[in-house]
């Protein structure tokens, strides 16, 4: 929001300079960022009326004008396309600087030039430099413009938090600086204007708590055509708002004094009643800016004999507004609540001041208020009789400022430093709330124009800023900390974390948000959350794995000339199977690899990443928290057939925790995601993975250990897992450890079978192993290959 220094000062009695207002405003919270300074060097200007305007002899885009500047005529050549007999407009006299250039006399293609016509953009006054500054007809030539506009003036930009919606007005902020400046805010003239004649519309409200007040006026005999007075003009430019016209000029200007947004139609065109209700789907308007807006339930809408005639707290509409031919007006002064009007406006790709204002809060206690000023003005600048200001009002669903308590011991402990009570007191009263002393510190009613102030903290945080942050002292906070054991029954993230990179990994970090197109791709968009309000439509769902979003990291790293690429990544997933329950959050980590196994070098040949590489950093990661792993063939349809396999976690007691998956993606959807190379990769939740038991001390088996080599020949389709698992159940508890040190397929071995061969090494902790003993063994494990899965002795 911009804010006029002069305007402000209206309000409230200031005795700093600027640089100190500036700064005062920034410490209470209003952040000041950016201050500019129109007319700050306007000397030697002045308000010059152009008496003739004669074409130029030898150019035909300049005239050269005599020019009436309050003395003996000036003979001025100028280009301007709006310089007329006429016209007034500010003169640079020489001497003067413009735009950083001190003005001469001149002689222009042969004809003297004794100063220069400026427009407002040469003047630092606004961004128009279409044709020069056009200032009324009454404005006394030789009167120097920074008198004549009330200049110079300072322009603060102030960064507006959104809890603040009573500072979006010179009038709101006046009792911030008032009670920062330890002055009181000027009594501000609202008295109800004299009713001069009978005719009114009468109002109705059927929009509920949406709309709970609603005030019109009607106001006859009004001359539109009257020109805005430069005082209002130069306020509203200097506020960031272009003047209009009149009548429009005036709701902008009570919006910016006030903060009360308001609204001007041309009765003529109204039947009446005006009303207030919800829009009904299929319902189109209008707008004042001439677009045509479709309209449903969600939007508030103002009506005349029930057809919209006005977007609530938006827009006006183009067929009742108010121009040049307005003779009778109907002005409107509401309290729309908070809740109807968010989100409205960027449905329909609208910003507005009213909409800016009623989304943040406006005092609901304000339209009568306003409406009352903004007449006096209409009838002031541009005559006309006012009528009776008709009321509709729900006063049960009115916001009522509800009583907080402030605590005197919990004032001080929050700030750490004890206030005075009269100086609480003080800042209190001065911001406008009433407050009643107790026994252990005050009750509070703020007023109806603080919607932010609803709880104790609130007005701890009030007390604080106007007292000056820079005025309490800076304590350091002490208390005893206690030293946070880490569990030894989980493995920590940071270790997961430093045993991939130091497996030659980088972590990446994805959005945790994707496109729905990408997870559909990847087969995996079932329970996927939706986002209310995306940030693109790109990212418009929350991911369900982890792999989409690493993959194609992985392929912009290769789109850009990276051949081996290793990436993790350690973050949630979310899912929503149940629609009526929250989404379901899951830790993961994941990894993707392509490329070569090892980085280019002499020492070992060049091999291409494979599945066995990724189960190695895998099994690494298992090492952590001592888990036993499992894999079983996949089916899962973003997986090589083949190539893939489901993660299972074993228990001590023989069961089996599903972790995620490990493989090569499947080359369709490499063809899909445009990957040349092939990719392995590996999903798992993480928390099954970082569980860790407590380790438990075991003393080493005096007798030695047996060990039996043996070849068995099963059919290729036999996963080694399952031969293994075979093995282990039938050895029983006397087997140490299963190597398996041997593959073998070819000659000797009949055609769709291979030979597996195995090391057993077996031990006992009571007793020395006989050769019985292990032949019993032998025997077992040879009848369990066998009957699970046809496996016979290799011969």
């Amino acid at each position: 929001m911009k804010l006029s220094e002069n305007w402000l000062r209206q309000h409230v009695a200031i005795d700093v300079d600027s640089a100190a207002l500036e700064r005062r405003l920034t410490m209470i919270g209003l952040e000041v960022e950016g201050v500019e300074q129109p007319g700050a060097a306007l000397d030697g200007v002045v308000v010059a009326r152009i008496v003739d305007c004669a074409r130029h002899p030898e150019a035909d885009r300049l005239q050269v004008c005599t020019v009436d500047a309050g003395g003996a005529p000036l003979q001025i050549v100028c280009g301007a396309p709006n310089a007329r007999p006429g016209l007034v407009a500010p003169l640079a006299t020489i001497g003067a600087q413009v735009g950083g250039h001190a003005i001469q006399a001149a002689t222009l293609r042969g004809v003297a030039s004794n100063g220069m016509l400026c427009s407002a953009r040469e003047l630092g006054l606004d961004a128009d430099a279409s044709g020069l500054l056009e200032l009324p007809a009454d404005a006394p030539p030789g009167t120097p413009l920074a008198d004549y506009l009330g200049l110079p003036d300072t322009v603060f930009e102030l960064g507006l938090t959104p809890n603040r919606g009573d500072c979006f007005s010179v009038r709101g902020i006046a009792y911030d600086v008032a009670a920062a400046l330890g002055t009181e805010v000027l009594p501000f003239d609202a008295a109800p204007q004299p009713v001069r004649h009978a005719a009114a519309l009468p109002v109705e409200l059927h929009a509920g708590a949406d709309a709970p007040r609603y005030l019109g006026r009607v106001i006859e005999g009004v001359d539109a055509t009257r020109a805005t007075p430069v005082w209002m003009a130069e306020r509203l430019r200097r506020s960031g708002v272009r003047p209009v016209s009149l009548l429009v000029d005036v709701t902008q200007y009570v919006m910016l004094e006030l903060g009360q947004p308001m609204h001007a139609f041309d009765r003529d065109l109204l039947h009446g009643p005006i009303g207030v209700r919800r829009a009904r789907a299929g319902e189109a308007l209008k707008l004042l800016d001439g677009r045509d807006a479709a309209l449903d339930d969600g939007f508030l809408v103002v009506t005349d004999a029930d057809r919209p005639v006005a977007l609530a707290g938006l827009m006006g509409g183009y067929d009742t507004r108010v121009t040049e031919a307005t003779r009778n007006v109907f002005l409107e002064a509401a309290h729309f609540a908070p809740a109807a009007i968010i989100g409205r406006g960027r449905r329909l790709g609208l910003h507005t001041d009213a909409s800016h204002r009623f989304e943040r809060g406006v005092d609901p206690e304000l339209p009568r208020t306003a409406i009352e000023y903004a007449t006096r003005l209409i009838v002031e600048i541009a005559g006309g009789a006012p009528g009776p200001v008709v009321e509709a009002l729900l006063p049960e669903h009115l916001p009522a400022p509800q009583p907080l308590h402030l605590r005197r011991a919990r004032l001080a402990r929050v700030l750490g430093t004890a206030i005075a009570d009269a100086q609480v007191e003080r800042i209190l009263r001065a911001l406008g709330l009433a407050v009643v002393a107790d026994a252990e510190g005050w009750q509070v009613t703020p007023p109806s124009r603080r919607f932010d102030l609803a709880i104790e903290e609130d007005l701890i945080e009030e007390v604080a800023r106007i007292h000056g942050y820079d005025a309490i002292p800076a304590t350091l906070p002490a208390g005893s900390l206690r030293m946070a054991a880490p569990s030894e029954t989980r493995v920590d993230e940071a270790g997961l974390r430093r045993q991939l990179a130091a497996r030659d990994a980088l972590e990446a970090i994805n959005y945790a948000f994707v496109d729905a197109g990408l997870l559909a791709t990847w087969d995996a968009a079932a329970g996927a959350v939706p986002l209310a309000n995306p940030l693109s439509a790109e990212l418009g769902v929350m991911r369900t794995q982890l792999l989409p979003g690493l993959v194609a990291a992985l392929a912009r790293n290769l789109a850009r000339q990276q051949t081996r690429v290793r990436l993790f990544e350690l973050g949630k997933v979310f899912a929503n199977p149940d629609p009526q329950a929250a989404p379901v959050e899951t830790l993961r980590v994941a990894l993707a690899a392509c490329g070569g196994a090892a980085a280019e070098q002499w020492g070992l040949p060049a091999r291409g990443v494979d599945f066995h590489d990724l189960k190695g950093d895998l099994e690494s990661l298992a090492a952590l928290s001592g888990a036993r792993l499992a894999y079983r063939p996949s089916q899962r349809s973003w997986g090589h057939p083949g190539r893939s396999a489901d993660v299972l976690r074993l228990a001590p007691d023989g069961g089996a925790t599903p972790l995620g998956w490990i493989g090569q993606l499947h080359p369709r959807l490499q063809q899909a995601l445009g990957l040349d190379a092939d990719v392995v990769a590996f999903e798992l939740d993480l928390e099954p993975l970082l569980a860790r038991p407590l380790p438990r001390a075991r003393a080493l088996s005096r007798y030695p250990s047996v060990r039996r080599d043996l070849a068995f020949v099963v059919a290729e389709a036999v996963p080694w897992a399952a031969v293994a698992a075979s093995v282990q159940a039938a050895a029983g508890p006397v087997l140490r450890e299963l190597r398996l040190f041997d593959r073998y397929a070819g000659k000797g071995v009949e055609s769709g079978f291979k030979s597996l061969a195995m090391g057993l090494i077996l031990q006992d902790e009571s007793r020395t192993l006989t050769e019985r003993d292990v032949e019993a063994v032998v025997a077992a494990v040879t009848a369990a290959l066998q009957h699970d899965h046809g496996a016979a002795i290799r011969a």
